[in-house]
């Protein structure tokens, strides 16, 4: 009996959902097994795919066994409750939501249509406005990032405080893109376009840094290649006793922890995304121009300069 009631579910299920037509083989199979092909065009198109893997990931764990024909509002409602339980940020499931309904492909859309119609498709994500670091915050930050145990987190620090950049576009950084003699340094990967390839004037304080950077880089590697990244990522496991090696030909995964035990020791509250919001208004308050604002920060909209905070320091 519990045989034939499962192929009677199958062959409702198999009729169509919502009358939107569906090829039999892609309305049986499960969420799990369409993420696997999802994500395999997606490395195609993009160069990165961590932050995919991640959300994907939450998504299968929670509805992987569901077939895409069994997705329905409820479903999407319920779990945003179960990951809003697990203490995860609207933002991130908001994300996360996003790929579900793109793994479902049409009828992805007419879920989306109908979840936008009762206000139901996206959690409200709290106001997190930047802040700027005052200069006695960041000398206090920069003086601990010095005397940290990481290698990296002082040029990391003096790079974002002093040039605006991203923290993957630091992560990204290669010595052919640094010009210490000409004191300038040209953008990589950026998150847009027009982030990407900018040049960016070095000051004395950041350039000091990445001199420092560069005679410890030379005493641990021998040289700096120009194809080699300034943060070299760690790799394999660590030995009792000993730190991990380093690939200079990979860059560091992630800064935050070595941000966060800086922030930490200084006693600051913020983001490291308020580094840039530091330059911005520091540059803004010097009088500089929408567009070289534009020019240095990369990507950093009219619309965003017109809002009363930063008009208000001009």
């Amino acid at each position: 009996m519990a045989k034939l009631a499962e192929q009677q579910k199958r062959r409702e299920l198999e009729s169509g959902y919502n009358a939107v037509p569906a090829e039999k083989k892609e309305r049986v199979r499960t969420l799990n097994e369409v993420s696997d092909d999802y994500l395999a065009q997606y490395r195609l198109k993009h160069r990165s795919i961590l932050f995919a893997e991640h959300a994907v990931g939450h998504v299968v764990r929670h509805l992987g066994s569901l077939m895409s024909v069994e997705v329905s509002e409820r479903t999407v409602t319920d779990y945003q409750a179960k990951r809003l339980k697990e203490k995860a940020a609207p933002k991130t499931i908001n994300e996360e939501v996003g790929f579900l309904l793109r793994l479902l492909g049409d009828q992805g859309d007419l879920l989306r249509n109908r979840l936008r119609r009762t206000k139901n498709l996206k959690l409200k994500v709290p106001g997190t406005p930047g802040r700027a670091f005052s200069q006695a915050e960041q000398e206090l930050m920069l003086e601990g990032a010095r005397a940290a145990r990481s290698p990296f987190i002082y040029p990391a620090l003096a790079l974002a405080l002093n040039t605006g950049m991203r923290a993957a576009e630091i992560r990204n950084l290669t010595w052919a893109q640094v010009d210490l003699e000409a004191r300038i340094l040209t953008v990589g990967r950026s998150k847009t376009a027009a982030g990407e390839g900018r040049t960016i004037p070095l000051n004395s304080q950041v350039l000091s840094a990445l001199a420092e950077h560069a005679t410890w880089y030379t005493k641990t590697f021998h040289e700096t290649r120009p194809d080699w990244y300034l943060f070299p990522a760690r790799i394999g496991r660590p030995s009792k006793g000993a730190k991990r090696p380093m690939d200079p030909t990979k860059p560091v995964t992630t800064l935050k922890t070595a941000w966060r035990n800086v922030r930490d020791e200084a006693g600051i509250k913020g983001r490291w995304h308020d580094t840039r919001h530091t330059l911005i208004t520091e540059l803004c308050e010097s009088g500089a121009g929408d567009q070289t604002v534009m020019d240095i920060a990369g990507h950093v909209s009219r619309q965003m300069l017109a809002r009363p905070k930063f008009q208000a320091l001009k």
